[in-house]
């Protein structure tokens, strides 16, 4: 399989969690940022190798192949990413880029050693579950944020958005994964939240909120 191949398997398994339905083309195309025709020359060759379903105008889904393949280049993924911030330091904005480039490395030997190396993880730094040698997913029970009442606390074990940008704003506010988020009070006018994060009390916006998974404790 080629990086082109497993990136769109990748792609379309993340619409699919997202989505929870078959997922079309131009979702596809605004995703990797290129052409729609580009996504259906792509589909043919991948629904060639039996790796998606896809009929022109309805949609494309994975095939449980396709679906195993592309768990596996996710599983990679995050392992690398657990990798490169548990042994070799790096924050956990700065290591999405290299685990793309990690991600391909085709030696199922050593992707399986590195994850006994690691403890075997179930989930990377941003809260992501990390599927098994097989496949499987071990999922939390989590909810966002922004849909907790006053006087609420969950403690923060994941996040929706993981661009660099968000990452270093969490960092500043030092929320992290495990820190303890309590509900002081709730905006009715925009939604945003009076929280207390590790003993200190801080404002933030709706939107932040909507993107950060906590576990109720």
């Amino acid at each position: 399989m080629t990086f082109s191949e497993e990136n769109y398997l990748k792609t379309i398994y993340h619409l699919t969690t997202l989505l929870d339905t078959e997922v079309s083309t131009n979702a596809i195309a605004e995703m990797m940022e290129t052409k729609a025709s580009s996504v259906t020359d792509m589909l043919k060759k991948l629904a060639e190798k039996h790796l998606v379903n896809y009929k022109k105008y309805q949609g494309v889904s994975l095939t449980e192949k396709g679906k195993l393949s592309a768990k596996m280049i996710v599983r990679k993924h995050r392992l690398w990413e657990v990798f490169l911030v548990e042994k070799l330091d790096f924050s956990w904005d700065e290591v999405h880029d290299i685990a793309e480039q990690l991600e391909h490395i085709k030696s199922e030997q050593l992707i399986n050693r590195l994850d006994d190396f690691l403890g075997n993880p179930t989930e990377d730094p941003h809260g992501d579950p990390i599927p098994d040698a097989n496949g499987q997913i071990i999922k939390i029970e989590k909810q966002l944020l922004s849909e907790l009442s006053e006087n609420q606390t969950g403690m923060c074990v994941g996040v929706k958005d993981t661009s660099s940008e968000f990452l270093k704003y969490l960092d500043k506010q030092e929320i992290a994964l495990g820190s303890k988020i309590q509900i002081v009070a709730k905006e009715t006018f925009d939604l945003s939240l009076k929280i207390k994060v590790n003993g200190n009390e801080l404002t933030i916006s709706n939107k932040i909120a909507s993107n950060l998974f906590v576990k109720m404790i």
